[in-house]
């Protein structure tokens, strides 16, 4: 979100300083990999949609003002029950914004897409328009953007504080080298939120997720872009996991989205193992589902973290006490997809206080007596 943001900041002629605390596209935080999906028929919450709108045309030019393979449509599955969350969310905003999709059976399902084999009960939601995107292109192309528009970008830089005039007119800002002012501050911070936004009440926690990539049995030919989809299946009891087609080097990557009460930990704290139990888990969730991918041997494991509101929304706006703060953890799993379009709002709040975009849903303000 802070590479989205000076690139469209410096892009409107703004003087900009960006500070990360580790290197550009890092593999300490939410979005360092290749992969992330992305997909209009929002499960969470139909307001995502025109954002989600808004964050394809963005994806779609910085692909080609960089040349950088940036986003790919792939097509997209939403699995479970007909009551699930996963499929009855993602049917309210597909009808509720005339998106473009299908209702496909089991049946249908299994013949279309014969390496998933659901139960007779399970039903899929179809998009056309889901897909793929490379955060850490992505991130590349929006920093390589931004310092051609004149932005000062810093790494392996910490803040260490900031304070922000009572009137509104400036903010001073205390990193590991400098120490600098100006007129508005915009904050992105991922799993240091909770420390570094200054809003005790605002209730952020910090959870562990674990990917994890197979090299199928019987191959990967199966698993290409071309005829498997991105998907999010719903296992029911507040558990889903989703998945990609199979990557350059034949590895599939697969991961839980919710598991009803991960680990939680801090950016520091955080495991960085990843342990027999978590893979039997997921080879557990696979097995009757992509039995290919159970039955595959282990290629690799990662972890990142989530960083979660009580109901799963982005943090997004002015800081409750300082107008000239601008505060944003746009995440709690299921963020990065809107990065470009989050960019161009922490541009407009930073510099007019204001945005055209619908982000009442994520008010930071919207916790009462926390």
């Amino acid at each position: 979100m802070g590479s989205a943001a000076v690139c469209h900041l410096a892009g409107r002629g703004r003087r900009v300083l960006g500070i990360e605390q580790f290197e550009a596209a890092h593999a300490l935080g939410s979005s360092h990999g290749t992969s992330r999906v992305i997909r209009l028929a929002y499960f969470e919450h139909p307001d995502y949609v025109p954002l989600l709108r808004r964050a394809y045309e963005l994806w779609d030019r910085l692909q080609r003002d960089s040349g950088q393979p940036i986003i790919r449509i792939t097509g997209g599955l939403m699995i479970g029950r007909p009551d699930s969350d996963v499929v009855s969310g993602s049917l309210r905003s597909a009808i509720e914004h005339a998106l473009d999709h299908e209702m496909l059976d089991a049946g249908q399902v299994r013949r279309r897409f014969p390496l998933f084999t659901p139960g007779d009960d399970i039903v899929a939601l179809y998009e056309p328009r889901a897909g793929v995107v490379n955060p850490e292109h992505a991130i590349r192309a929006h920093l390589a953007r931004a310092a051609a528009h004149g932005a000062s970008l810093c790494f392996n830089e910490r803040v260490l504080n900031w304070s922000a005039a009572p009137d509104g007119s400036a903010v001073r800002v205390t990193s590991t080298r400098r120490t600098v002012e100006s007129r508005s501050l915009v904050i992105a911070p991922g799993a240091w939120a909770p420390a570094l936004f200054q809003v005790p009440a605002l209730p952020l926690e910090v959870e562990r997720q674990v990917l994890y990539w197979f090299h199928p049995a019987g191959g990967s030919a199966g698993f290409g872009a071309d005829r498997f989809p991105i998907y999010i299946w719903d296992q029911g009891d507040g558990v889903q996991f989703y998945g990609f087609p199979a990557d350059d080097a034949g590895r599939v990557k697969v991961a839980f989205f919710r598991t009803g009460g991960g680990a939680r930990c801090s950016a520091e704290t955080v495991d960085r193992t990843v342990h027999a139990e978590e893979v039997s888990a997921m080879r557990a969730a696979l097995t009757d589902r992509v039995p290919a991918l159970a039955g595959g041997d282990l290629a690799d494991t990662a972890t990142c973290l989530y960083t979660l509101t009580p109901d799963h929304h982005f943090v997004i706006g002015l800081h409750p006490h300082h107008a000239q703060v601008v505060i944003a953890s746009p995440c709690s799993g299921h963020g990065y997809k809107f990065a470009s379009v989050v960019g161009e709002i922490l541009a407009d709040l930073a510099t007019e206080r204001t945005t055209r975009h619908p982000i009442g849903l994520f008010a930071p303000g919207r916790f009462p007596g926390r």
